[in-house]
């Protein structure tokens, strides 16, 4: 990591909106919350200032740039209405592609809003790049002269995420063209951790008088909720003034984007999924238009409200797909419909009973609570919740977890939305804050070892060379659960097996099992392989000790040959 840096920007990529922000390297050490976000986003036609824009992309017929964010938005509507559409890329809510999408790679394709798909990493390459790009072009505006290597970089991901997923935010932003001894991966719900340890009592809403995060001895829980993950973990603030991770990281693809779901499959139950979905094809700005009203509704409905909820939808294309497709108006639909008593159509408006609109946060809220309960067992002593992420500002998520967990105190920093970003600008100055975190995964990589019939399965005997073999042994490096401070070194040995070797693979695996014993077993996946590159190959048999680096928001493995002492670090390619 390169220590020479004048200033740290952070890039929030999220599920739904993404931004940036920035601050200098002197200011850090005198004002620490002096961190500048981007002011300058124009939300378009609604005459807005927005700190964070869309993460929608827009590429042409040849998969060229064209637009990121509102511009997108606004671009894609305009050639809509002038039916230019349709030979264009228009990508939205992407993010969550790298969620469990197992086996990754850089051959990974996604598709667009109409079925149209393209490399993964072209997208979110292109997508940092405009970040980064607006970003640069900020900072040249006020006068300070800089380039992309000068600055320390950092983009968040979710704590929940798998190794390969970060490698690969890795390589997008290193193909956005940041370089890659400038970039740290922060984890969200830790940089929203860090910001709060910065902020006074009156900034913290639901703090008692007199409260900081940073008193010594703090215990709490910090949920992060943002558009896509519910990211959810536990610290502890020690004498050193550096955070520690009590319990592993957790949490899943139950945030703001699942009520989303909720809400199509509620539309689906009214027109059908056929409709939907020619609705996304042949007129995505409609489309995108009914999910911007609900997430307006989403946002502004409190637990209490009693009356029903109204929402405007897109009248005309709904209507034209439903004579077209279905036979039959759109009021017919909605009069017709298995929630005829519960729903209702004024104008253009859908009106719904507010238990059917509640509903549609029932799994959400589920899964979240459930994930905290299974914290709060396992770390009695809590007692501070910090909601953090956009949907943490939901009036709805915030009673039903002062519901659930009455004995505890639920804080809500100012700006929880932009708590991740500004943490994660506060993580690159300071990238220790956090002194040990604790193991989500055991890691491990495959061995032949010798055969043993009193443990082995007699599936796994292989010969080689005469002998008894096991194969697909999981070596254990590092085991599920265990706590690890910064820099953890474990250490092993490899060697050359041919003469001339040019490269020696270490294939990593992970599983969500403490002792796993093959390779192969269910809850084991191999998420990328190490390459050790051989300096000078020869006929000799060449030995290196190899040195897994744990502790950190990436994992990394160091090589140095035995004979010579001559150190590399090992590249980690996605499988």
């Amino acid at each position: 990591m390169s220590s020479n840096h004048l200033m740290v920007a952070a890039i929030d990529f999220g599920t739904t909106y993404s931004g940036y922000a920035f601050s200098m390297r002197g200011d850090f050490k005198e004002q620490p919350l002096n961190i500048n976000a981007n002011q300058s986003w124009n939300a378009g036609s609604k005459q807005l200032l927005s700190l964070k824009t869309p993460t929608v992309l827009l590429l042409d017929k040849n998969k060229t740039f064209l637009s990121f964010g509102y511009d997108a938005e606004n671009q894609y509507t305009e050639l809509m209405m002038d039916e230019e559409h349709e030979e264009y890329y228009y990508f939205h809510r992407f993010k969550m592609k790298l969620h469990k999408n197992m086996p990754l790679s850089t051959t990974s394709v996604i598709e667009d809003i109409t079925g149209k798909s393209t490399l993964a990493l072209v997208v979110f390459s292109l997508s940092i790049q405009a970040l980064k790009d607006e970003l640069m072009e900020t900072i040249h505006q006020r006068g300070l002269k800089m380039t992309v290597k000068d600055i320390r970089w950092v983009i968040t991901v979710p704590a929940i995420w798998t190794d390969a997923a970060k490698q690969f935010m890795r390589k997008s932003a290193e193909k956005a063209g940041i370089p890659g001894k400038n970039l740290l991966i922060a984890l969200e719900p830790e940089a929203a951790s860090i910001y709060c340890q910065y902020l006074p009592t009156e900034k913290l809403n639901g703090a008692e008088e007199g409260f900081t995060m940073s008193e010594v001895g703090t215990k709490y829980m910090i949920i992060d909720v943002g558009g896509g993950t519910a990211d959810i973990t536990v610290h502890e603030k020690l004498e050193d003034g550096k955070l520690e991770e009590l319990c592993q990281a957790t949490g899943d693809a139950c945030g703001g984007t699942s009520i989303d779901n909720e809400f199509l499959q509620l539309m689906v139950k009214i027109v059908g999924a056929p409709l939907m979905n020619s609705l996304a094809k042949n007129d995505p700005v409609a489309y995108l238009d009914l999910f911007r009203e609900f997430e307006t509704v989403k946002r502004k409905t409190k637990p209490t409200q009693s009356a029903k909820i109204n929402f405007t939808v897109p009248f005309v294309a709904l209507n034209t797909l439903c004579e077209k497709e279905l036979g039959e108006t759109f009021p017919h639909a909605v009069s017709s419909c298995s929630l005829k008593d519960k729903i209702s159509l004024r104008g253009d408006k859908l009106r719904f009973d507010v238990d059917v609109f509640y509903a549609l946060f029932s799994k959400s809220l589920e899964d979240i609570v459930s994930h905290i309960s299974r914290i709060i067992k396992l770390n009695k002593s809590v007692s501070l919740l910090l909601l953090v992420g956009g949907l943490s500002e939901s009036a709805i998520l915030q009673h039903a977890i002062r519901k659930e967990f009455p004995d505890k105190r639920i804080i809500i920093p100012e700006d929880a939305g932009l708590s991740v970003l500004k943490g994660a600008v506060l993580f690159g100055h300071n990238p220790d804050y956090i002194s040990s975190r604790v193991m989500r995964y055991t890691y491990g990589f495959r061995t032949v070892e010798m055969f043993n019939h009193n443990i082995h399965d007699e599936a796994k005997l292989v010969m080689i060379d005469g002998q008894e073999r096991c194969n697909d042994n999981f070596w254990i490096v590092k085991k599920l659960n265990e706590t690890t401070s910064l820099e953890t070194k474990v250490k092993d040995m490899i060697h050359t097996i041919e003469t001339f070797q040019r490269t020696v693979d270490i294939p990593v695996f992970v599983s969500n099992k403490e002792d796993p014993m093959y390779t192969d077993e269910p809850g084991c996946m191999h998420i990328g392989t190490f390459t050790v590159e051989i300096p000078n190959p020869s006929e000799d048999v060449r030995c290196f000790d190899v040195e897994f680096h744990f502790g950190n928001t990436e994992l990394t493995v160091t090589a140095t040959e035995q004979d010579t002492g001559h150190s590399v670090t090992a590249m980690f390619d996605l499988v």
